[in-house]
């Protein structure tokens, strides 16, 4: 066949053909360049193969063997099990989750490479190792006996028989004819003096590392890469608010605020009153507004948000006040809507449940400058929705939405002044990384009144115990929330879910209680109704998935349960305790944890309910996650993160910004290489707004 470039189509790579490279496509692959940046997420360390006659407790090995039984275990709780035997021994290795899938995985005679650590319940066995099907005998050396990549796996790749096994024999091909080197834009100097490689070898490496350090080796040279194009996007934001003039001024502060502030039925904290003084500097600036105003949960930022905005309606301006959930959007409208009126400031509503005669009239009144502050979801950024006189835009839980989406709500203004929340602290050393472009407000102290929320980490063994604590809270007057993972069963996984647990509590244990239950696809009306007579005290039991997991402020909760907390991050656990303790009493979260457990979950809860700090959760959650989860850098389309780990990469952050900072200040003196990386990035940014623009 013909010599392979980096731009051959993929159709006419050894194992592809037009079919599956039609599936491919359609994920964005079409050239062989494609395929090589489409990277492992993960690796099987299978360099050293363990005879199971030599395995040893806790740990970590790879063997290799053929199934010679497999099957269904029934007791106390149901699991799979399979036994691999090789020529010094057999071993059990358990399915706990998935049964059924696991049921049609195996059969009788078949090779795996199965990697994990062992364990011991009655004799070894490992639960929920990685596994790879062998062929034959000849494919051990092949696809066991090396540092094993594993790719992402999508269910269009996988039905095309493309699984991790193929994609390597792809990318073996690629390599093995390629006839050209992967161009890099980074100057040499640039690579000595960060000590990484050139791409072509950081590619090649990634893919086919000889051992741990070489993985590493490749990822910090795309992990580089990833922050300086970051970087560059955050430097140019910067650059642009620096240039740009806003056409609007602000007088002082007058008698509108003055009236609602005197009205709240609390006093600010100092670090809200903190926080308004520097949002209130900003929008008299003559340059546009872009400020983060972070928090803890329950630290009172929407009154700050919400505060901003009666200042931009005393200017004769408005306000869009955009939120991920229409629960929060409808919400903070119910909450705001008359102490706003109170003052002769109107406040709309609009989301995509509304009717349409109701959405109608919304966006008339908008355009017409009848609505101030205009609260709702991502139906504010529809072609639809304009603005008279669109001053401030609110984004609140910023990480949940797109770069498209928050540029868009932003073009409906002439340079409107931005302010965007959250409620998941970043750590100082990573601001500047993540938001360069936005200055930031913390509020750092919670309202007066609030008791620390008791947090305890437990096995499901003990949730009878768990059942009797809530119905004698519910006795005190007292309500609980119970979160699940799933809204029903699945085939896939075997987790605890919501509408099984409705049913079986609601006539069960709690059949003398007021239950009621809520997720994403309750109808919104129905779930409004419920979560409004859980307000008002008319549901002793809330059971929910993590829809509730921002915002949903319910001052008489007192107790949560948390089933499969293993299963959760840090910062989303931290998210759902934020639902309880809003009030003056003492409340509960009980993290109930399933087996097994992975020493990583492990650490996770231990840290949990040692610590109510959104900031070192932050940090922890940081260490234990990465930046995508954490952040939510990865909802940001052509900006992802997937081979930075902020928490090990602190000197490529460092660098990243130095770079960028030489490249924007020293532009006139740059030489050729640092001009033409310059020329690239500018170049990809260019794509970038042309796809955003044209979304």
């Amino acid at each position: 066949m013909a010599e392979l470039r980096l731009n051959s189509p993929l159709q006419y790579v050894k194992g592809v053909g037009p079919k599956k490279a039609a599936i491919m496509a359609g994920l964005g692959m079409t050239e062989v360049r494609d395929l090589l940046f489409y990277l492992p997420r993960r690796y099987l360390d299978r360099t050293s193969v363990t005879p199971i006659a030599k395995l040893r407790v806790d740990e970590p090995a790879t063997i290799v063997g053929v199934v010679k039984a497999h099957g269904i275990l029934h007791g106390r709780r149901k699991r799979y099990e399979v036994i691999i035997e090789d020529d010094t021994g057999g071993i059990p290795l358990l399915f706990f989750q998935g049964v059924k899938y696991w049921e049609r995985t195996f059969k009788k005679g078949q090779i795996f490479a199965a990697t994990g650590t062992v364990g011991y319940f009655m004799g070894l066995q490992m639960v929920h190792p990685d596994l790879e099907r062998l062929e034959d005998e000849g494919d051990r050396m092949i696809h066991a006996g090396r540092i094993i990549p594993v790719y992402p796996q999508r269910a269009e790749l996988s039905k095309a028989g493309l699984n991790s096994k193929t994609i390597r024999r792809l990318t073996t091909f690629i390599f093995d004819n390629l006839t050209e080197r992967i161009p890099d834009y980074l100057p040499p100097a640039e690579c000595r003096r960060q000590q990484l490689p050139v791409l072509d070898e950081a590619i090649r490496t990634i893919h086919y590392p000889d051992n741990r350090d070489q993985v590493e080796y490749g990822r910090r040279r795309l992990a580089f890469d990833e922050l300086i194009r970051f970087q560059h996007l955050v430097f140019r934001n910067r650059e642009h608010k620096e240039k740009t003039v806003k056409t609007r001024t602000y007088a002082p502060p007058g008698e509108m605020l003055g009236g609602f502030k005197n009205n709240l039925p609390f006093d600010l904290t100092s670090g809200q009153k903190k926080a308004v003084k520097e949002i209130f500097d900003d929008l008299q600036k003559e340059h546009p507004m872009a400020r983060m105003l972070q928090g803890d949960v329950g630290c009172g930022k929407t009154v700050v948000a919400v505060l901003s905005a009666l200042y931009i309606a005393e200017n004769k301006l408005q306000t869009a006040f955009m939120a991920p959930t229409e629960i929060l959007a409808e919400q903070h409208f119910r909450n705001w809507q008359e102490p706003l009126s109170k003052v002769g400031v109107t406040a709309g509503l609009l989301t995509a449940s509304l009717k349409a005669a109701e959405k109608k009239e919304t966006v008339r009144r908008c355009l017409e400058g009848e609505i101030d502050i205009l609260f709702g979801t991502h139906a504010l950024i529809y072609d639809y929705v304009s603005f008279n006189h669109l001053g401030l835009v609110i984004i609140d839980e910023q990480h949940r939405f797109g770069v498209q989406q928050r540029g868009k709500l932003y073009a409906k203004g002439d340079n409107p002044d931005l302010l965007v929340m959250t409620a998941t602290p970043i750590p100082r050393t990573l601001a500047l990384t993540l938001y360069g472009d936005l200055d930031i407000s913390t509020i750092d102290n919670l309202p007066a009144g609030r008791q620390p929320i008791r947090t305890v980490w437990r096995a499901t063994d003990v949730r009878d115990k768990v059942y009797d604590f809530i119905k004698d809270d519910i006795a005190k007057g007292g309500q609980t929330y119970i979160v699940y993972p799933l809204i029903e069963k699945s085939d896939q996984i075997e987790l605890e879910n919501v509408e099984d647990a409705y049913r079986d509590l609601s006539e069960g244990v709690f059949k003398d209680c007021r239950v009621a239950i809520v997720h994403g696809r309750v109808k919104p009306k129905e779930r409004d109704e419920i979560l409004g007579r859980f307000r008002d005290g008319e549901i002793d039991i809330l059971l929910v998935t993590t829809v509730i997991e921002v915002g949903i402020d319910n001052p008489n909760a007192t107790i949560m349960v948390i089933e499969h907390a293993e299963r959760f991050g840090l910062a989303q656990l931290h998210q759902l305790r934020g639902r309880i303790g809003r009030g003056e009493k003492q409340a509960t979260l009980v993290a109930i944890a399933h087996q097994p457990i992975s020493d990583i979950a492990a650490q996770r809860l231990k840290f949990f309910i040692s610590c109510t700090d959104g900031f070192r959760i932050a940090e922890a959650d940081l260490e234990l996650r990465g930046p995508g989860e954490v952040f939510g850098v990865r909802q940001s389309g052509p900006l992802e993160f997937n081979s930075v780990r902020l928490s090990q990469d602190r000197d490529l952050l460092e660098a990243s910004r130095d770079l960028l900072r030489r490249l924007f200040q020293e532009y006139n003196s740059l030489d050729t290489d640092y001009r033409s990386l310059l020329d690239y990035l500018n170049k990809r940014a260019a794509q970038i707004d042309h796809t955003l623009g044209g979304g």
